[in-house]
């Protein structure tokens, strides 16, 4: 296994975590963005007033994007597992 390699595997598992986290942080950023505006207009200054919403909707994005990004670290086992043998020599 050459430098390359370990190189390309190492990429290749960041940008999954980035693609598969992606959802969630950008959920989590709108919802926190809106409280944040709706607690600027109304005076409120509640700092655990964002907690409960951004858990339901990073739970409700879990439960529809689960699915697909299910699919997508299976596939990249499937991938690594499927060229182990050009990893070990």
């Amino acid at each position: 296994m050459s430098t390359g390699d370990v190189i390309d595997v190492a990429v290749q598992a960041i940008w999954l975590v980035i693609k598969c986290s992606a959802p969630m942080l950008l959920v989590s950023l709108i919802i926190g963005l809106a409280i944040s505006i709706f607690q600027t207009v109304t005076s409120i200054q509640e700092q655990t007033l964002t907690f409960v919403p951004k858990m339901l909707s990073i739970f409700l994005t879990l439960i529809i994007c689960g699915d697909w990004i299910m699919s997508n670290i299976s596939q990249f086992i499937q991938d690594l597992y499927s060229r182990f043998g050009d990893f070990v020599r």
